[in-house]
């Protein structure tokens, strides 16, 4: 069959193949087309002098691929960003594949790299192996660097990206990832192996200090399988094989690494975890040794309906095992019942009730490793028991305010409880504590369960909430008020150590999705000096905004208390929107901390970490950028210095 004149010819998979003059057999699935216009069904276009198809497979003579836009918006002709040209371009529907002979890259309009051997995915349900787009950089400590991933697909649910990594001023490095889709869940293994120089992380950025070379790499995995609408399990690892690898190779900037498993039951009324974790210390001054393992980590919950009062009561048994392999070891063991009960009266306050009790037994070996005194308890066995009361009352008036509407919610609650049995205690989970909004009216303001606060204490405070036509707002302020002169076991400087606490509140801000703005606070009660400043503020719009954020924690406490060091931090980050397609983007942090705040800290008070300056080209079809990084922090061989990336994506190109 012969086919004259804007001939359009439409295979069942979609593509479409234009031509001047179409020959095809009587099957009408193989033929010859003159001036090919080949439209794939994921949008990307392949024209030639000639095309022909036989057995399916299509080969293209002095062809031209692109998956960009050749029409502008308007709909008149326009260049793509980028294309490859070749003398012959085959397409095997089979392999689901692309192949090029003596191909060459163009970007916008110039040739850029001739690409021999070329191939990649033809876009469709499958995708297909081949390497994907390199990344080039530049840093101080590695030289010039260039990584190119080959994907390699073993099955659909199945696949491996190897990157090897070539290096200007170290040896090379490879790093693998394979990725699994199962029936139950999906899981991801990968790490980075190298050969190279280290030092020790106690050596601030001193290239000739003596180092060794050994065997160094990075492994990570994660994944979460679902076994009914019940049960389910998420475990993750990331480990390395010392402190500065990762900073080295510019793999992540974290200072602890964390590995864990979660065995979960949860259905409408009860909660069950089995749970453990790991953490590998990253920090130059932190030991091994000392490093928690939990394993295991076991909490219960049952939640029941109250059929006498009403309400409702959660049951939990928790347990805990803590080793460490030169420190302290803590086991621990606990079972508890809650009974809240809710309701409106007839002026409109909303009255929580609540009860609590629970028996706690701790064994502990090693109480001398632990620095901090007031963290080690008693060796041996010990036990306690805690009971609380509390009463919480709400009251909101709700009116109009300038064409919107209003609500001012002044709230007070009460808490008793009898004096606990602490300091004998080990404190594992209860050290980072502080007073802020989210726990004001908690009915233990520790953080965990070592630590419970005891005594009789009274908390008020006002909630105020505007919303009006794009604009909201919502604060909150309130302070409480101990009964009882007893000493508390809460330390100076955490707002809480006094009768009268510090005042704490929270304002946060929004005016459509244009302006964003949060506030917390905590007020000296005796100065209204303030020690905890924490701002953060978002302008504008998602192609061109500003974001600022600034962190003062001014606890005025003991500096032998290592998990409340005082600290100050501003963050400011920013992207310009230049034109339709091109953008600027940057971002630092600067560390404010001095001797002023942390008398430990060496810095004067102004210490830049990082600063980050990129230029980016991103259309529809590809991505073009440049980003420069200075890094300010120097430990062992990861060095202070400039960092240079460029990266360009294709978008489109295959799967």
């Amino acid at each position: 069959m012969t086919a004259e004149g804007n001939v359009a010819v439409v295979n069942p998979a979609g593509d479409t193949a234009y031509g001047d003059n179409v020959r095809l057999t009587d099957t009408l699935k193989d033929g010859v087309i003159e001036n090919l216009l080949l439209v794939l069904d994921d949008g990307g276009r392949l024209a030639a002098d000639k095309g022909t198809r036989v057995n399916g497979v299509s080969t293209l003579d002095h062809a031209a691929y692109t998956p960009c836009h050749v029409t502008n918006p308007d709909g008149c002709p326009k260049n793509p960003s980028w294309k490859i040209t070749a003398v012959r371009v085959v397409h095997d529907p089979v392999k689901r594949r692309i192949s090029y002979d003596d191909a060459k890259l163009t970007l916008f309009g110039q040739p850029l790299i001739w690409l021999p051997g070329l191939s990649h995915p033809d876009g469709s349900e499958g995708g297909g192996s081949g390497l994907l787009m390199p990344n080039v950089n530049y840093s101080r400590t590695n030289g010039f660097e260039i990584a190119t991933p080959y994907y390699i697909q073993l099955a659909p649910n199945r696949d491996v990206t190897l990157t090897p990594h070539i290096y200007s001023s170290v040896l090379p490095g490879i790093e693998a990832q394979y990725r699994e889709l199962t029936s139950l869940g999906a899981y991801s293994v990968g790490g980075f192996l190298t050969y190279s120089r280290r030092q020790s992380p106690s050596i601030v950025d001193d290239p000739t200090a003596d180092s060794s070379r050994d065997i160094r790499g990075y492994f990570e995995a994660n994944g979460r399988f679902q076994f009914d609408p019940q049960w389910s399990l998420s475990a993750s690892t990331r480990v390395t094989t010392d402190k500065t690898f990762l900073r080295r190779y510019d793999i992540s900037r974290d200072d602890r690494l964390r590995s864990t498993f979660n065995l979960e039951r949860i259905d409408a009324d009860s909660y069950l975890s089995i749970a453990g974790w790991a953490v590998q210390s990253l920090r130059a001054e932190d030991k091994g040794g000392n490093q928690p393992i939990a394993l295991p980590a076991i909490d219960y919950r049952l939640r029941l309906d109250d059929p006498l009062l009403g309400g409702k009561v959660q049951i939990q048994a928790n347990s805990l095992a803590i080793l460490r392999t030169a420190g302290q070891d803590t086991q621990r063991a606990f079972a508890g019942a809650r009974w809240d009960l809710r309701q409106y009266t007839g002026l409109g306050q909303e009255l929580t009730l609540t009860a609590y009790s629970r028996a706690d037994i701790y064994h502990t070996d090693d109480v001398l490793s632990t620095l901090t005194p007031s963290y080690r308890g008693k060796a041996g066995w010990e036990g306690r028991a805690i009971g609380a009361l509390a009463a919480d009352m709400r009251w909101p008036f709700v009116g109009e305010f300038l064409g919107g509407t209003q609500q001012i919610t002044p709230r007070v609650q009460m808490v008793a409880t009898p004096r606990t049995k602490n300091l004998d205690i080990p404190n594992e989970d209860a050290r980072a504590v502080d007073l802020e909004d989210s726990n004001l009216f908690a009915l233990n303001r520790f953080p965990g369960y070592d630590r419970w606060e005891d005594g009789s204490r009274v908390t008020y405070g006002v909630e105020w909430a505007v919303d009006l036509p794009r604009f909201s707002l919502r604060s909150v302020v309130g302070q409480s008020y101990r009964l009882n002169s007893r000493p508390s076991i809460l330390p100076e400087g955490t707002g809480l150590s006094d009768r009268h606490s510090d005042i704490v509140g929270r304002t946060t801000l929004k005016y459509g999705n244009f302006v964003e703005f949060t506030h917390r606070y905590r007020l000296d009660k005796d100065n209204l000096a303030i020690r905890r400043n924490e701002m953060d503020l978002t302008l504008g719009s998602s192609r061109t905004y500003v974001t600022a954020a600034y962190l003062r924690l001014n606890r005025d406490i003991d500096p032998s208390i290592e998990d409340l060091r005082d600290r100050e931090e501003v963050r400011l980050g920013a992207r310009l929107q230049l034109a339709r397609y091109w953008s600027v983007f940057g971002s630092t942090v600067i560390d404010l901390t001095g001797r002023q705040e942390d008398p430990l800290s060496q810095a004067d008070g102004f210490e830049p970490v990082r600063h980050r300056l990129g230029f980016l080209y991103d259309d529809e079809c590809i991505e073009l950028g440049v980003t420069w990084r200075r890094d300010y922090d120097a430990t062992g061989d990861a060095r202070r210095g400039n960092t240079f990336l460029l990266r360009v994506a294709l978008k489109n190109l295959g799967r």
